[in-house]
């Protein structure tokens, strides 16, 4: 193993020069500043992205569940009403952004009442949600709940995160742990590096 870094502080503290001043290194080149145009080309084309917002049945997020994009799925339960929701909504802009290179889908379900239709839309607009947003098309919102899942019987914001079978990785009811999430999708990715897998699901 190279110990080139300590050499060179070693030399420089007896201020003499570094014994190598250069050492190649290979790894990904994200780090270099000519990578930054196809960063702001990605969030550009994300931004040309329509939003809109479709009324979603009870037999629709019955099916919704069982994840039939079968992509791993990040689903989240809001209300314009809701502090704790609109709070983490940038968040999880951000979050699918990350990672939506990576053959993410990413859902928005508002709780609203169907004819709130106006003001669910105007606040996905202004974060600029780039996912598929739904909004309950039922006042009944026990039953749209229960259609989901029926032990959510209690508020929102409510977030899943869904492997292609269905499987529910990460659970939240209430403010989501925003870290914890992304450590479980960064864990739950297909890699080519099992190491990558392991470390993110190792918690440290």
């Amino acid at each position: 193993m190279s110990q080139d870094a300590r050499n060179a502080l070693d030399a420089l503290l007896a201020h003499k020069d570094p014994p190598i001043a250069h050492t190649g290194s290979f790894g990904c080149s994200t780090k270099w500043a000519e990578k930054s145009a196809d960063r702001v080309a990605a969030i550009q084309k994300l931004d040309a992205k329509p939003v809109d917002v479709t009324p979603v049945s009870a037999d629709s997020l019955k099916t919704l569940r069982s994840n039939p994009s079968k992509k791993y799925t990040l689903i989240n339960f809001w209300a314009t009403w809701c502090g704790a929701c609109v709070d983490e909504l940038p968040e999880l802009e951000e979050t699918f952004r990350m990672y939506s290179v990576r053959d993410i889908d990413y859902v928005l379900v508002s709780a609203n009442q169907p004819d709130e239709r106006d003001g669910v839309l105007r606040m996905l607009k202004h974060f600029h949600s780039t996912g598929r947003n739904f909004l309950f098309d039922s006042a009944d919102t026990e039953s749209m709940q229960k259609a989901f899942n029926p032990k959510w019987d209690s508020a929102v914001p409510y977030t899943v995160f869904l492997d292609p079978d269905g499987k529910i990785l990460y659970e939240q009811l209430g403010s989501l742990d925003i870290l914890k999430l992304r450590r479980t999708i960064l864990a739950a990715l297909p890699s080519d590096y099992s190491g990558f897998n392991q470390y993110w699901s190792s918690g440290l």
